[in-house]
């Protein structure tokens, strides 16, 4: 029996993407599934697929995030795994240094604080019946390296997988389990709206969404924060932190050698 067999799971975004491919492996491993999504369509038609309980609605708002949480007790019993996947790209196509108060007050809502208030709703929940839980943040490649192209982007994503670890490091001891999901190119709807970024995206293998969910069930199994279906990542992640300015160095010559061929257009 595996970490997620019998478990009450909650996958947000789940409409499309590595969204709906967790829920589909979630209740493959035998899990029992809330499938969220902002697509009403897309949620009741994977939650069909997955033999679940669709919950379509906004799970970034503090209103939208309570009323799942609520729905989702109220359907499983209990929730005991929330996939915080639900995550939006925000400021491809022009200047992200320009992109607008709202741009990035939406990308933060919806890629940073949408864990920070299901985290405030679940996590008291869990200490208080002490049969813990566990926490799973949808973050990127993006957060762990240097995002070239959207700045709102980047710098949430970073700010998920620090969300992630603090999450870990205060409450791990007390039951709460907590990953973090850095994949570089997967095949979804994102990966194909990125532009000129899709083949530096990809330049490592773009994965299909299953493979995503595959390594998430590996490293739930395994007790690994971080979920890597990219092996290669965890080596970037070394090399940025060993010698930061020769990293930064190289990604700006990227950046130059993007901007000389026009092939950025304005995308950073």
């Amino acid at each position: 029996m595996g970490a997620l067999a019998g478990k009450g799971v909650v996958v947000t975004g789940a409409g499309r993407g590595i969204g709906r491919a967790l829920a589909l492996r979630a209740v493959q491993e035998g899990a029992r599934v809330v499938v969220n999504d902002l697509d009403a369509d897309n949620a009741r038609a994977v939650a069909a697929e997955a033999g679940g309980t669709a919950v379509p609605g906004d799970a970034s708002s503090t209103e939208g995030v309570t009323a799942l949480v609520e729905a989702a007790t109220e359907a499983l019993g209990r929730v005991d795994v929330y996939f915080a996947n639900a995550g939006v790209d925000g400021a491809w196509g022009f200047d992200s240094l320009q992109a607008p108060d709202d741009v990035w007050e939406r990308v933060v809502d919806v890629n940073v604080m949408a864990h920070v208030r299901a985290a405030r709703e679940l996590v008291p929940r869990w200490l208080a019946d002490g049969q813990g839980g566990r926490f799973v943040v949808t973050a990127s490649a993006a957060g762990l390296l240097t995002m070239i192209g959207s700045a709102p982007y980047s710098v949430t994503k970073h700010a998920a997988v620090g969300f992630a670890e603090w999450l870990s490091v205060t409450y791990g001891y007390r039951g709460i389990d907590v990953h973090a999901i850095c994949p570089q190119g997967v095949r979804t709807a994102m990966l194909d709206a990125a532009g000129p970024l899709k083949d530096l995206l990809s330049r490592d293998g773009a994965l299909e969404p299953e493979d995503v969910a595959e390594a998430v069930v590996v490293a739930i199994e395994e007790g690994r924060f971080l979920v890597l279906p990219h092996p290669v990542i965890a080596d970037y992640y070394v090399a940025r932190a060993t010698d930061t300015d020769r990293w930064l160095a190289g990604m700006g010559r990227l950046q130059q050698k993007l901007d000389e061929s026009g092939a950025m257009g304005g995308q950073h």
